[in-house]
């Protein structure tokens, strides 16, 4: 008579836990790179360039409510309705000597409206020539490297706010 020992079912060899991970983990790959396409390709429709007018106005109403009176900012050191501090102007003023007009001269907003322009084309030629609002507002609050700061997002998203 034969005795036939009754083993406990037989676990699955490592080569088919092996491909069944490459199975679930190729999957989780193939989902997270379908999700990053869509998102890649729905962001694709977001607006990124306006005209300068429409980027200067919504500059200067997150900076001053669109108000050519305007009390000066950062505790005196930003005037007008751009709130240029002065060393915004001289970089400017630097870039574009013909300019003219002295720091005083911010708080009239067509001057301003130069000295942003002279500062952006001195900086961000390319964006500013393109309208890149995006560019233009985070440079025009955090300074040449601007673009590249986080603390500028917030900024940002107020004067994409006042975008058409």
């Amino acid at each position: 008579m034969k005795v036939r020992f009754s083993f406990p079912r037989r676990q699955p060899s490592w080569a088919a836990l092996l491909a069944t991970l490459r199975t679930r983990r190729s999957a989780k790959i193939l989902a997270l790179l379908l999700l990053a396409s869509l998102w890649w390709f729905c962001s694709e429709g977001e607006r990124r360039c306006w005209s300068q007018r429409e980027v200067l106005d919504a500059i200067r109403f997150v900076e001053s409510s669109d108000r050519d009176d305007v009390p000066d900012g950062d505790g005196g050191k930003a005037i007008g309705p751009y709130q240029i501090h002065q060393v915004f102007w001289q970089d400017a003023f630097t870039a574009k000597p013909a300019l003219g007009g002295t720091y005083a001269d911010c708080r009239r907003r067509d001057y301003a409206e130069r000295v942003v322009a002279a500062y952006m084309q001195r900086w961000i030629p390319e964006e500013w020539a393109a309208g890149e609002a995006e560019v233009i507002a985070r440079v025009h609050n955090g300074g040449p490297t601007g673009a590249e700061n986080r603390a500028t997002l917030g900024y940002w998203q107020r004067v994409r706010a006042r975008l058409p």
